[in-house]
């Protein structure tokens, strides 16, 4: 049983890499993630303390501020949010010399 390490992420054989696992999160914490990713994404949480970390932070901030329905974003700041989730996303994906990954 080998682990791959890099140095941006982890990854459980035949699972996932922490990038992904976050990538997720919300999915499995609302019970939507099923099948071959749910399995994966668990086998990641059994062998990584960090994302372990990082999933119980996402559940104790949900039960800190409740659930938060789209209705409670005014359109404005949705708007800019999506933005910059967009950048963030396309910029992940265009290394230093400026190609796209695929």
């Amino acid at each position: 049983m080998g682990i791959s390490m890099t140095a941006d992420r982890w990854v459980a054989p035949g699972g996932i890499s922490c990038r992904e696992f976050v990538e997720v999160v919300t999915d499995y914490l609302e019970g939507v993630l099923h099948g071959e990713v749910r399995v994966r994404f668990e086998a990641h949480l059994a062998g990584c303390e960090g994302c372990a970390a990082y999933l119980e932070q996402m559940r104790r901030t949900l039960l800190l501020t409740g659930a938060l329905g789209t209705e409670s974003l005014p359109v404005e700041g949705r708007d800019r949010l999506l933005d910059a989730f967009r950048g963030w996303r396309d910029a992940d994906r265009t290394d230093a010399r400026g190609t796209v990954e695929t």
